[in-house]
């Protein structure tokens, strides 16, 4: 179909079309014919019909109560005739892989003019590619997922397989060898911790949490304990197919049982039930004689799951899970029976980490919509940002965002400059620390940004939008609670500090 030709009016000539039969008006230099459009509009008729917008540039209101996506919408595309003569359009929707020039919107080691001792010249062509991979495969489906809540796309999945993205989102380590990651960027033997820090930013940067973990987030935890205890024949047939996207797998702990109850004693029979698990096909946690063991359980008789309905996101696939007379083989057992303990703990420092990196870049994402929001949006002839109060907000979510960034940067340095152990004695507090940290600094920009926006904040469609989404995740408790309350995880920073105490510090 050939494209509709658009003619070029004056200012004049539109404002000689202002009746209800005959009503155009001017948004950003482009000229739209509402008449038949006006009994359809979701705001009534006189809305359009006022004085100050038929046949006026009627830019101001327009931003003042939609978002500019709407303007892109096919029936609303249809209504353009033409656009203002000696004028150029001056506002645009998201350019794919762009950079954002919205002051804190990127990280500084992002934004024009700023450095970092952090990244490499590899991690910002790494950085690049992501960025146009989540906005080319993962934005659109995100959208979608989050709206009729059903989990990601498959496509988008054997996308990510394609490159590498599921094995590269375990971070760096032997699982990488021989693999080409993000067709050939970067070398698995140079392949860090800030690499992962990218993913993860990039693919939070969509503004959809629950369609993050749905996106086979339960691996980030259900996976490692099989790599890291899983035989070598147990290795060989689970990790290629979810690095594959072809099998998911989570991490289930305590509440189910277990014990070695068949004849020959090669099987373990597990019972017991699971709640909260995202993703939901299984790596197990189990009360046995000897205290906790970790099993891998696959989907099969005896295990059911149902879907939990939270006020998070169901794309995340969070279920219920039971287990009936499951009959497990004993090479599926992860580590020594009865050390599991070790096994879960093994993982919880990247694990926080992980959720950390989220966190951050969700809180940045509410800044860059906050200040676009409050520069747009009038109030008695003055934008929002002319209000002190609303400025002092913004101050303290920016202070907060960057301040969750910055440490998260050094942690992660400390990671990429550390062996595992040494991260173990290290890092455990200061990782549990910032999970703390940044979880209240998300609570505090969550409720200034639904202030901010006012009832916009609330409403899941429209301006506020994407703060409505955040309200359940950061002002509720649950990602408080993922991998240890706040509380909790403030404690263990103690604890690790004052097992570090010299014994002749004095005052």
């Amino acid at each position: 179909m050939a494209a509709k030709e658009l003619k070029q009016f004056t200012l004049e000539e539109v404002a000689e079309h202002n009746k209800p039969d005959d009503l155009w008006v001017v948004i950003d230099a482009k000229v739209y014919n509402l008449s038949r459009f006006k009994d359809l509009h979701p705001g009534g008729i006189s809305v359009l019909t006022d004085g100050e917008i038929a046949g006026q540039d009627a830019t101001e209101a327009f931003y003042g109560l939609h978002r500019h996506e709407v303007l892109e919408r096919p029936q609303y595309q249809r209504l353009q005739i033409g656009t203002i003569q000696g004028e150029q359009p001056v506002i645009y929707s998201r350019i794919i892989g762009e950079i954002s020039d919205v002051p804190y919107a990127e990280p500084t080691w992002l934004s024009q003019g700023y450095h970092s001792p952090y990244y490499t010249e590899n991690h910002r062509k790494f950085q690049q590619s992501m960025r146009r991979f989540a906005d080319d495969f993962i934005y659109e489906d995100a959208q979608a997922r989050e709206e009729d809540g059903k989990r990601p796309s498959q496509s988008v999945i054997d996308k990510m397989a394609a490159v590498n993205l599921h094995a590269m989102r375990m971070g760096p380590g032997k699982h990488l060898q021989g693999l080409s990651l993000m067709d050939g960027l970067v070398k698995p033997e140079e392949f860090n911790y800030f690499h992962e820090l990218i993913i993860t930013q990039e693919i939070a940067r969509c503004g959809a949490r629950g369609y993050g973990d749905g996106l086979m987030g339960g691996k980030v935890i259900g996976l490692p304990p099989v790599l890291n205890f899983g035989s070598e024949a147990l290795k060989a047939r689970v990790v290629p197919e979810v690095f594959a996207g072809k099998k998911f797998i989570c991490l289930a702990i305590s509440e189910a049982q277990a014990g070695s109850d068949s004849e020959d004693g090669k099987e373990w029979i597990v019972n017991g039930t699971k709640k909260w698990i995202t993703n939901a096909t299984f790596t197990v946690g189990c009360k046995t004689e000897d205290g906790l063991t970790v099993i891998l359980v696959e989907r099969g008789p005896g295990v059911e799951t149902r879907q939990i309905k939270t006020s998070y996101s169901t794309t995340a696939g969070t279920a219920y899970i039971t287990f009936d007379n499951v009959r497990v083989p004993v090479e599926n057992t992860l580590g020594e029976e009865g050390k599991g303990i070790f096994v879960i703990l093994s993982n919880f420092n990247h694990e926080r980490w992980v959720m950390c990196c989220s966190s951050a870049r969700g809180q940045r994402s509410i800044v860059e919509e906050c200040l676009k929001w409050a520069t747009q949006r009038m109030a008695f002839g003055k934008p929002l940002t002319s209000q002190a109060v609303i400025r002092s907000k913004l101050a303290a979510m920016i202070a907060r965002t960057e301040s969750v960034q910055s440490w998260l940067e050094n942690i992660t340095y400390q990671m990429c400059h550390m062996t595992y152990k040494q991260q173990s004695q290290k890092l455990a507090g200061q990782i549990a620390f910032l999970k703390s940290y940044s979880t209240r600094c998300a609570q505090e920009t969550a409720k200034d940004a639904v202030q901010i926006f006012g009832g916009r904040g609330i409403t899941r469609t429209g301006m506020g939008r994407f703060i409505e989404h955040v309200i359940p995740l950061f002002m509720d408790i649950f990602i408080c609670l993922c991998s240890a309350a706040e509380d909790v995880l403030a404690d263990l920073g103690v604890r690790q500090a004052m097992r570090a105490m010299p014994k002749n510090a004095r005052l």
